[in-house]
């Protein structure tokens, strides 16, 4: 089984990718790609997932992905469909070559090689102390052509030399090339990813890696802060709203969709974490577009 790999494309001859993203919520599920990746998010909130790491994240948060690290941004629920709770971010991705070979060996770039180093295991920056880091990345996304490539290195330069930052994966965790899932939480988040469409259980997963069902439970709480069901039945209502939103199948549809088994149980769980009926939720977005 292998881990959902993002093929990331540039423009020709380039190298570097500055893009301004606005959407309901974060959407794309458990995975990796080969090139480094800053995501800076101006609005949402929810849980970072990086490598064995898992965190909240807010509103302000800022950080730097390494190379093939996996990795996942999981927004808040947002029942009401408040423009205020949709996602704003600045992504910056650059390819894994952009710095390397002789380059490294120039003293000039050596905060920015040992930056990148560093991002092997992901690196969070806090906002306090990181404001011009910020600012920065705003003033990236307007510049273009040579501008913005030597503006980026000295944004890079900028948090090569920030001596408040995280880093987000345990001594512990063990980066290796993704042909295969390696780590527990890999294993587990990946899983939980490609198969919430369908019935799964707590015993069944904790066969997969080798754990006792309660062992696996009191490991998944620790990790996410959330019981297993409570956050596979999250995931299956988050699909759920983007479904409703589309609006291309029947609530009775979407229920079955989604992984639910009866259609009064699907109504319930609904309204239990998004305080509205199927019914009622997709009318509010029915009527924002009319």
């Amino acid at each position: 089984m292998k881990i959902m790999h993002e093929q990331v494309s540039f423009l020709p001859r380039t190298m570097l990718k500055v893009k301004w993203d606005e959407f309901p919520h974060f959407t794309y599920p458990w995975h990796f790609h080969s090139e480094f990746e800053i995501v800076y998010v101006l609005k949402s909130s929810g849980k970072r997932f990086v490598a064995d790491s898992v965190e909240p994240f807010g509103e302000g948060d800022l950080t730097l992905i390494g190379t093939n690290l996996p990795h996942f941004w999981k927004s808040d629920d947002n029942p009401s469909g408040k423009e205020n709770m949709h996602v704003n971010a600045i992504v910056v991705q650059f390819h894994k070559d952009f710095f390397k070979d002789e380059i490294n060996t120039y003293p000039e770039f050596h905060r920015i090689s040992e930056l990148l180093k560093k991002a092997a295991r992901g690196i969070h920056f806090p906002q306090q102390g990181n404001e011009e880091i910020s600012k920065m990345l705003k003033k990236l996304l307007k510049l273009n052509g040579l501008e913005r490539m030597l503006y980026f290195i000295r944004l890079l330069d900028k948090m090569g030399r920030s001596v408040n930052f995280r880093i987000l994966a345990s001594s512990a965790y063990q980066l290796e090339e993704h042909t295969e899932l390696n780590s527990r939480l890999d294993k587990i988040m990946h899983f939980i990813n490609t198969n919430y469409q369908h019935k799964i259980t707590q015993e069944e997963i904790a066969a997969r890696i080798g754990m006792t069902t309660v062992a696996f439970c009191r490991y998944f709480k620790e990790k996410t802060g959330k019981g297993f069901i409570f956050f596979v039945n999250e995931m299956r209502i988050g699909y759920a709203c983007k479904l409703l939103i589309e609006n291309h199948l029947s609530i009775s549809q979407i229920c079955f969709e989604c992984g639910f088994n009866n259609l009064s149980n699907f109504n319930r769980m609904f309204k239990r974490q998004t305080g509205h009926t199927p019914g009622e939720y997709q009318q509010q977005f029915i009527r924002a577009t009319v």
